[in-house]
């Protein structure tokens, strides 16, 4: 007894050790958003913008709200659904092409961590030979500038002449509806910095842009939305831009659009073609909305079609279809 209580003192510090430990405050952040891979020759990087809450409800079109529930519910979603802003950085051993720049500053806390991802990454910012954007909604052309300056200092930027057209123009935000006027805005204000440095290189037809690299046409979603073909040693890799919003809805019922579609007619029958020929053709694609990094194939499931998300490879290495 008398032995027990001599040794007290050092029992209760070491106990007192172990629960301090134990008591390590919380970290609660996402280890950085990057995932790498290869195609062919060509090294290309997934990076993460943040995500943010999509407001289903609101913005979901051409579905019954009983069925969006019962698709959330069988995806095992709740809402507020987090939507991933992804974008995707291309090296081709000769120029470095990002695809995408994220929301910027224009999201809030959520996201515009795009830069901190391409850092973390290995790369720079004025490394960026050429940005290609999709489409020029706020999510996707938002990160090109902050504060009237350029994010990507040498960068030349590209997109579909039509998109610039509409965006750019008064006559366009004239014409739309309401809840798109600062979505003009932000476009406008994007793509001014490039435009003073004569760096702003709207495309005025579809195809080749680089080696490797072919735009084609996405409409529906907005007027000049563009998609991007990357190739290599046979490889390809289909830069979609936002031909999917919510995958757990839009994959079993491609019908579904949002109302931020220009014509969605046009948006649901460009889905349909494009999940088809994805799913027949094994295609590996890179999407904007799908839960980061965005990378995986579309495969047929029932009346629908399903994601598959790329596999994790830890040692990047060349895709290699099966």
């Amino acid at each position: 007894m008398t032995l027990l209580l001599s040794r007290l003192p050092a029992i209760l510090l070491l106990a007192a050790s172990t629960l301090a430990h134990a008591a390590a405050p919380q970290v609660r952040t996402q280890a950085p958003g990057f995932y790498r891979m290869m195609l062919g020759d060509f090294e290309i990087t997934a990076l993460s913008d943040g995500t943010h809450a999509f407001p289903i409800d609101s913005v979901m079109t051409h579905i019954a709200p009983a069925q969006i529930a019962s698709d959330l519910d069988q995806a095992e979603l709740r809402q507020p659904v987090q939507g991933s802003i992804n974008a995707f950085l291309v090296n081709t051993g000769s120029k470095l092409i990002l695809i995408d720049a994220g929301a910027g500053q224009l999201y809030g806390d959520c996201c515009g961590k795009l830069v901190d991802h391409l850092r973390a990454a290995g790369y720079r910012p004025e490394q960026v030979d050429e940005v290609l954007i999709t489409h020029l909604h706020k999510d996707h052309a938002g990160g090109i500038a902050a504060q009237g300056a350029p994010v990507f200092a040498n960068a030349v930027v590209r997109l579909s002449q039509a998109e610039a057209d509409y965006w750019l123009a008064p006559a366009g935000k004239a014409s739309a509806p309401a809840f798109l006027a600062s979505f003009f805005d932000s476009a406008v204000a994007a793509a001014a910095p490039y435009q003073a440095s004569r760096r702003f290189q709207p495309f005025k037809a579809y195809g080749p842009l680089e080696p490797g690299i072919e735009a084609l046409a996405g409409p529906g979603h907005t007027p000049g939305h563009a998609m991007y073909l990357v190739s290599s040693r046979g490889q390809q890799l289909l830069v979609w831009g936002d031909i999917v919003h919510v995958s757990a809805i839009q994959l079993p019922h491609p019908q579904a659009t949002v109302k931020y579609d220009s014509s969605e007619a046009d948006a649901s029958a460009t889905r349909w073609q494009l999940l088809e020929m994805a799913a027949g053709m094994h295609m590996l694609v890179g999407a904007a909305h799908i839960a980061f990094p965005g990378l995986g194939h579309i495969a047929h499931a029932g009346a629908g079609y399903q994601w598959l998300p790329l596999n994790y490879d830890s040692a990047p290495s060349p895709f290699s279809p099966p």
